[in-house]
């Protein structure tokens, strides 16, 4: 008997079997010989929402939620967060390595001189409402690339494949901004070369009548910290999307639409606007211990708190926080801080939900810093999608080259009647 298995005794047959375990996992696969009978299908693990599924090997995020760690590629989240740019993050993600600095310039060109969309798309863009939803008009944006670009379908040719990463990653900001834009009635912003990737974005987002944007250091680097936290974060909603969708093949654009649309949802992107919302619901300081009176009568909601995957403190919500002094220095701090800094400590220390291990994440601080920097709550969520699209686009990558992976289709457990005869309409009820 193999030390690294797992010995299965059949209760219903009495039969035992011997799986092996791989890197702590068995094969789904494996428990299909299991069977009552032999026209038995054979047996399945049922897992509602993969809680613990693993559905692919990976080499580029790693997280340790007990002992709240994140990395990419190996490298710690708060080295990254200090240290690097979000392009930068963006070809370590994507290619496995930090770059050169030869292979960084070119990277940081190639992306930069990609980022004009056709104009044809503004046609598209200016279709939409006024008041539509930026997401809804990037979701529809994103998928619309791809007739521009039908080589892309081509995503096992590696050079074809390559192209079209560049062309997303530098394209994003763009849409995003063109679509904050039309939100507001102005006219579009087109990109500058000059700037960085964060003060680019900044330029198409808020430049008016001068004729050279100027973005303040301090905030550009604080939406270059946000971009590299956000750039991965393992097999979330959104990216199994991308992943589940990138496998029947088709072009990373419609991959990438369907990892937006999959961000699109109050539960994924949205959290963020649900903790300012919360905010606001309380309004102040004095009115913290009633909220948590009713949280814990199950009344209310505590937003900001708590994660999937964390059972500590999210590394990222220690930076934001941190991110978001800074922030407040050079622009007027949201009038809900006091209320969010008096609810952290009152949550930290409060027994309830330190048991429970409740520790703010990453979107506790981080949609005060959007309000901070003028974006309304619509754009939270186009602001999670701009720099996930490196992660996106690393794991489609790493989908397309694992000769394991083939086209997404899980199993069910059939819950309906059993074979029924057609019943003539005449004869019913």
């Amino acid at each position: 008997m193999a030390a690294n298995s797992l010995t299965v005794t059949d209760n219903r047959t009495g039969k035992v079997y011997e799986l092996p375990i791989e890197q702590g996992a068995i094969r789904a696969m494996d428990l299909r010989q299991i069977k009552a009978s032999e026209d038995d299908f054979g047996l399945l693990s049922y897992d509602p929402a993969f809680m613990n599924t693993a559905s692919c090997r990976s080499a580029i995020t790693y997280i340790d939620g007990d002992r709240g760690i994140l990395r990419y590629r190996g490298y710690s989240i708060e080295q990254l967060a200090e240290r690097a740019t979000y392009l930068e993050t963006a070809y370590l993600l994507l290619h496995g390595e930090l770059p050169t600095s030869a292979q960084l310039d070119d990277w940081v060109y190639q992306i930069t001189h990609h980022t004009w969309i056709h104009e044809n798309m503004k046609k598209v863009m200016e279709g939409f409402h006024y008041d539509a939803h930026p997401m809804g008009m990037i979701v529809l944006m994103v998928g619309a690339l791809s007739t521009f670009y039908p080589e892309a379908k081509n995503g096992i040719d590696g050079e074809t494949r390559k192209l079209q990463i560049i062309r997303l990653i530098g394209k994003m900001p763009t849409l995003a901004a063109f679509a904050y834009r039309h939100n507001l009635g102005m006219p579009y912003a087109y990109p500058d070369n000059h700037l960085s990737y964060t003060g680019n974005f900044l330029n198409m987002l808020f430049k008016a009548t001068e004729v050279k944007y100027e973005p303040h250091p301090t905030l550009e680097r604080a939406l270059e910290v946000l971009f590299i936290l956000h750039a991965d974060h393992e097999q979330n909603c959104s990216t199994n999307a991308v992943r589940s969708v990138g496998s029947s093949r088709v072009d990373p654009y419609s991959a990438v639409a369907a990892g937006v649309a999959a961000l699109y949802g109050p539960l994924h992107g949205g959290a963020n606007e649900a903790v300012l919302r919360m905010l606001g619901s309380i309004g102040s300081r004095d009115k913290i211990p009633q909220f948590i009176k009713q949280v814990k009568e199950g009344k209310a909601k505590l937003m900001g708190f708590g994660h999937r995957v964390y059972k500590n403190y999210d590394p990222r919500a220690k930076i934001i926080k941190r991110m978001a002094d800074e922030t407040y220095e050079v622009t007027r701090p949201s009038p809900l801080l006091p209320v969010a800094q008096e609810l952290e400590r009152i949550a930290l220390e409060d027994e309830y939900f330190v048991t429970r291990k409740l520790y703010p994440n990453v979107d506790f601080y981080s949609g005060m810093i959007y309000e901070s920097l003028g974006f309304p709550v619509e754009m939270f969520p186009v602001l999670f999608a701009i720099p996930r699209t490196a992660g996106w686009l690393a794991q489609w990558q790493e989908m397309i080259e694992d000769p394991e992976q083939k086209i997404a289709r899980p199993r069910q457990v059939y819950t309906g009647p059993a074979q029924r005869d057609y019943v003539p309409l005449g004869m019913r009820g």
